[in-house]
Parts: C-alpha cells; structure tokens; sequence
C-alpha cells in the first residue's frame, strides 16, 4: 500500500479507505461518511460489532487495532484523527468513547476494562496508555491469575497528554488540564492545571 501510495498518490489511500469502510460495515461496525484510513484496520471482534460505532470524517493515518468482548462499546465521534499503531479495547460492559474533534498520536494505547470518556478537542500525544483495568496483587497466587480491578477514567475537553503519558484507573483530569510527557497519573487533575512527575504532581497552571 505505501508503494502504491508513492507512485499513485494520496488516490490510493482514497479507494483504499471506500474499501475498509464498505468491509467494516458488512462486518456489522457502523461507519460514518467521509472515512479515511492509510493503513488496514486489525479486529478482533468477541462482542458485538454493532457496539463499535465511527462518526464522520473519521481519520485515520495508518494501521489500527481495535477489539471488544463481552458488552464492550467503541465509540469515535466525528472529525477524529488517529495515527498510526493505536489500540482500542474495550471489555465487559466498558464503554470508551472518543468526543469530537480529538486529535490521538501514534501507538497510544486504551485498554478499557471500564469506562474510558474522552472530551472534546482533546490532544493526545504518541505512546500514551490510558489504562482502566488492573491486576490483582495479593500475595499467594499468581498475579495473572488474579481478578482484574476497574476504575473509570474521564478526561475532560481541551485537555492536553504529553508523550508517553500513563493514566491509571479511576482518574478524572478536568477539562483543559495539561499532562507533562512521562507522567503517569494516579489521582485527580483539576481543571486548567499543568501536572508533571511519577507519581504526577502540580508543577503549574495555565493563565
């Protein structure tokens, strides 16, 4: 396809995107008009397929990983961009919804084992891992072996994650909050602060 693309142009990515789309919609997903895609979507569909839902004018710029069991619901609002090698995953009865407009950078991760709720025009950098599950870690038995732990993690509109940016279950990071690059997020952000650190901590506020 990247050949195809140097010789031919951005057309090849333009039949390549009706194609994806017309196959994801026999499959049972719902796409939305003015779909794009430079890559091949890989799905590993347990669930529903009904349950993954993309609006309009949906980007995105190369591979993508998306999966669901159990009750698991992946939403993408309209005029999203994604980069390359992101991976959706939602389980149980976990919903991650993406809001409008939300621009999400290459190999991000979202393992939503519980809600994961995501704002409008929010920035989210290259190899971020929002994580809304966790293991059990009881001394005695295998930590594979355990239960997993959930946590709902909501983050607000115009919120911007740095690069490799980790946000652990139960998390709320308020609307135009800022996440420096590196941090991992344990606890609440309020609204318009700049946190940093791991743990993260205020290091700042916007004016």
């Amino acid at each position: 396809m990247k050949l195809l693309a140097f010789l031919f142009g951005d057309y090849i990515y333009r039949l390549n995107s009706k194609i994806v789309a017309l196959v994801l919609r026999l499959k049972g997903v719902k796409v939305g008009s003015e779909f794009y895609i430079q890559g091949v979507p890989k799905l590993k569909i347990r669930g529903r397929a009904r349950n993954i839902i993309i609006g309009n004018n949906v980007k995105i710029f190369g591979d993508i990983d998306i999966r669901n069991r159990e009750n698991g619901q992946i939403i993408i609002e309209d005029n999203v961009s994604i980069d390359d090698g992101c991976r959706l995953v939602a389980a149980n009865n976990a919903i991650l919804k993406v809001g409008r407009s939300v621009k999400i950078g290459l190999y991000s991760v979202f393992n939503c084992g519980e809600d994961v709720v995501i704002g409008e025009k929010v920035l989210i950098s290259g190899f971020c891992y929002i994580q809304s599950s966790n293991h059990g870690t009881k001394k005695g038995k295998y930590i594979q072996d355990q239960k997993h732990t959930y946590g709902k993690i909501k983050i607000g509109s115009d919120v911007w994650l740095g690069g490799h940016v980790t946000v652990l279950p139960g998390v709320k990071i308020e609307k135009g909050a800022v996440v420096g690059a590196k941090a991992v997020v344990t606890g609440d952000i309020p609204s318009f602060c700049i946190y940093g650190g791991v743990p993260s901590k205020k290091i700042g506020k916007r004016t």
